[in-house]
């Protein structure tokens, strides 16, 4: 009866009832992975940065491995890591420091320009003086309405920051293990799979390390670029605070679509309250440039196709993971499709990165390092022609 049911269902049912379930079984998998990382959030954003940090300071230590032990070699890339970043940060400041009161008279003159210019705008747009000023005693009237509102934001920020500190503590607990010993950690991982599925794992691994690897480095050595062009650029102009506007370009370029053209919205204002608008439409022009540069020639060259993603596709994951986590979101979305989109690929049998099959691994370097992985044959036959497992399954008669 079942079976002649079955016969009167039109085979085109039949079909979309298949791939529905299956559909349905895919959309719940995937929001129990998504309900279980909020709940682990901490967690998943440390080993997320310590993964970035791995993939930018494994090549280091590499090189410091030559002629050291790894372990130690980890420690110095680390030591290394540190020492430039603490030099950037100490340079900033300084220059802060240096320049505050120059741009803040500058920063005034700037806004009385302005408003100058507003009050005689070609435009028939008017602001006066008095209005300003009514502007102004509104925003004291609700800074003193929300005055509790606002405390309370700000321990909650308090709360935030400690929870930076903590997940930054972690991702470097994280990233140590890593870089020393990731590739034991990875061999133990494969030891737990069947023997005959630890090739399969071993390159969608491979591919996926290599697409992830290859986005972080890529986004690092741009964002470098990024910065120091823009801080040639805002030097040449003489536009103040050049080096943080450039620490602030290096910061944007790992957001993407939005965290450039912010910074260059930021350096915009600066160089026009500094400068003038002559200069601050050069500044524009300039980081535009700097964003074609990056667009057309850096990004093509650095990461080539480690990354390959359509720009719509960018899109949207990028503006999915903004609404589901915010800026975090949008930062991690990229890599994250990148490395699902590749593993995918090669379990389905393509080859998304041709260049990795002259390594029987698939992995050039990095916590997934390992020796090639090679199937388990299977064991030989029992007498009778049958394997010793067919032999110890059979039950003997009673």
């Amino acid at each position: 009866m079942a079976k002649r049911a079955n016969e009167n269902v039109p085979a085109w049912l039949r079909t979309s009832a298949g791939w529905s379930w299956r559909l349905i079984a895919l959309t719940a998998a995937v929001a129990l992975v998504f309900w279980a990382t909020v709940q682990v959030q901490l967690v998943f954003v440390a080993v997320f940065l310590g993964l970035v940090f791995a993939s930018v300071l494994n090549p280091v230590a590499d090189f410091y491995a030559k002629v050291m032990p790894r372990p130690l070699a980890t420690a110095l890339a680390i030591l290394s890591a540190f020492l430039v970043l603490g030099g950037l940060l100490t340079y900033v400041v300084a220059s802060v420091a240096g320049q505050w009161e120059q741009l803040a008279g500058q920063f005034d003159t700037g806004v009385q320009q302005i408003l100058q210019y507003l009050e005689s705008g070609p435009f028939g747009l008017s602001v006066t003086v008095d209005q300003i000023n009514e502007w102004i005693n509104q925003g004291r009237q609700w800074l003193t309405d929300n005055a509790d509102s606002l405390v309370s934001q700000a321990a909650q920020s308090a709360g935030s920051v400690f929870e930076g500190f903590a997940i930054f503590a972690l991702s470097i607990f994280c990233t140590v293990f890593f870089v020393a010993s990731g590739g034991k950690m990875w061999r133990w991982f494969l030891d737990q799979i069947p023997s005959q599925h630890r090739t399969r794992w071993q390159a969608a691994a491979g591919a996926g390390w290599y697409s992830f690897s290859g986005y972080a480095r890529g986004t690092v050595i741009i964002a470098f670029v990024d910065g120091v062009l823009a801080f040639v650029l805002l030097t040449i102009l003489g536009v103040p605070l050049a080096a943080p506007l450039a620490v602030l370009v290096f910061i944007g370029a790992f957001i993407p679509l939005i965290g450039a053209p912010l910074a260059m919205i930021i350096a915009a204002v600066v160089a026009l309250a500094a400068n003038g608008i002559v200069t601050a439409l050069i500044v524009t022009i300039g980081i535009a440039l700097i964003g074609q540069l990056e667009g057309h020639v850096l990004q093509p060259l650095i990461m080539g196709k480690q990354v390959a993603l359509h720009p719509l596709v960018i899109g949207l994951g990028v503006t999915a993971g903004t609404v589901l986590a915010g800026i975090l979101g949008a930062i991690i979305a990229v890599p994250l499709m990148a490395v699902a989109w590749t593993v995918f690929s090669t379990l389905r049998g393509d080859r998304p990165h041709p260049e990795l099959d002259d390594e029987p691994s698939g992995l050039r370097d990095g916590p997934l390092a390992v020796a090639p992985v090679v199937d388990v044959p299977p064991a030989d036959p029992a007498p009778g022609g049958r394997t010793p497992s067919d032999a110890s399954e059979e039950t003997p008669d009673k």
